[in-house]
C-alpha cells in the first residue's frame, strides 16, 4: 500500500498518488478509444452500457429485500426490529421523512463501460475542510435544494458542483430505494449513465473534493476486497461494510458506510446476484437515537 504508510512520512505521497489517479481518470475518460460513444452504440456484441438500460426497468420495479437481521441487545433491552415497509434502512417508523424536502438527500451513482468493458462507479474522496464526514470515499451527491425539481435533479446537480459533470451527459436510469443516513438524513441514490463518457471532461471542486477516481461496481458483490468494520452510535455497536480499494497508480481509498451499503445494492440489482459475504441491513438510525436519548434522559 504505496499511499498509507506511517501519517507522518506519506501525507505528501497519499496526496502526490490522489492528485495523479485523479489526473489519469480524466484522461482515460477523454481519450479511451473502448469508452467511445459509437463503439458503445454500434457494438454487434451487447455492451455492459447497454445491458443498464435493459436493467432499466427491473431496477425500476426492484423489490424490497427480505427482512432485518433478529432484534439485538442495547444495554440489556431488546430493541425491536420494524420489518413493515423496510427497505435497506427505512421503516414505518420514520417513512414521515421521506417527503420532507429539508431531510432529503440524494446521490448519483454514475456508470460507465470501462477498458475491459466492465461497468465502473465514479467515485469522490471528500475535502478534509468540510465539516461532515471530512476525507471520506463518497458519491458525488447532497442535499435537495429549494429549486431542484426531484431527485434526480438533486444527484446531477451535486454532481456538476462537485466534478463538472454536465447533466446533459448523463442518462438517469432509475432511483433506487432510500436509504436513512446516520444523521437521519433520507438519502436516494439515482443510477446514471455516461454513454459517450469521453465527452466528460472532469473538474473538480476544491472546496468540496480532494480527489476524483473509479472502481469496478462488481467489487461490491466480491469478498476479496471486503471486510467489516464495527463502529459505535452513542453506546450502541454496529456492523457496517467496507472495501479496501487501490488503484493500479497505487492510491488507496476505504470504500464504507452508507456509500458501501448503497454501491452493495446497485451491483445486486444490476448483475442479478447477492453478494459473497453476508449483506446486513443498515440500522434503524432515527429509532435507535431514540432510544440512547430516552436511555440518557432517565
Amino acid at each position: 500500500m504505496a499511499c498509507i504508510e506511517t501519517q507522518a512520512t506519506c501525507m505528501e505521497s497519499k496526496m502526490g498518488c490522489q492528485i495523479k489517479e485523479t489526473q489519469i481518470l480524466a484522461e482515460r475518460l477523454q481519450l479511451s478509444p473502448s469508452l467511445n460513444g459509437e463503439r458503445i452504440e454500434n457494438d454487434t456484441e451487447r455492451s455492459d452500457s447497454e445491458k443498464i438500460q435493459i436493467l432499466a426497468q427491473r431496477l425500476q420495479c426492484s423489490r424490497p429485500p427480505p427482512p432485518p437481521p433478529p432484534p439485538r441487545s442495547l444495554n440489556g433491552e431488546i430493541v425491536e426490529n420494524d420489518t413493515n415497509d423496510h427497505k435497506h434502512g427505512i421503516n414505518s417508523s420514520m417513512m414521515h421523512f421521506v417527503g420532507r424536502r429539508e431531510r432529503r438527500a440524494a446521490v448519483l451513482v454514475c456508470l460507465f463501460e470501462g477498458t475491459g468493458c466492465e461497468l465502473r462507479v465514479i467515485l469522490t474522496k471528500r475535502s478534509m475542510n468540510l465539516s461532515s464526514h471530512p476525507g471520506e470515499v463518497a458519491l458525488p451527491g447532497g442535499k435537495r435544494e429549494e429549486g431542484d425539481a426531484d431527485d434526480s435533479a438533486t444527484a446531477l446537480r451535486e454532481a456538476m458542483e462537485e466534478i463538472g459533470l454536465d447533466p446533459s451527459l448523463v442518462q438517469v436510469v432509475a432511483n433506487l430505494e432510500p436509504f436513512i443516513s446516520q444523521h437521519q438524513l433520507i438519502v436516494v441514490p439515482v443510477v446514471g449513465q455516461l454513454p459517450r463518457i469521453g465527452d466528460f471532461k472532469p473538474s473538480l471542486n476544491p472546496d468540496e473534493v480532494e480527489a476524483m477516481f473509479d472502481a469496478p461496481l462488481e467489487m461490491f458483490l466480491e469478498e476479496d476486497r471486503h471486510r467489516c468494520e464495527e463502529r459505535e452510535l452513542g453506546s450502541w455497536k454496529y456492523t457496517s461494510h467496507v472495501f479496501d480499494f487501490e488503484t493500479e497508480q497505487g492510491a488507496s481509498f476505504l470504500i464504507g458506510g452508507l456509500t458501501a451499503s448503497i454501491l452493495i445494492r446497485t451491483a445486486s440489482l444490476v448483475y442479478q446476484r447477492a453478494p459473497d459475504f453476508s449483506d446486513q441491513h443498515l440500522p434503524d438510525f432515527q429509532r435507535l437515537q431514540k432510544i440512547l436519548n430516552a436511555a440518557a434522559a432517565t
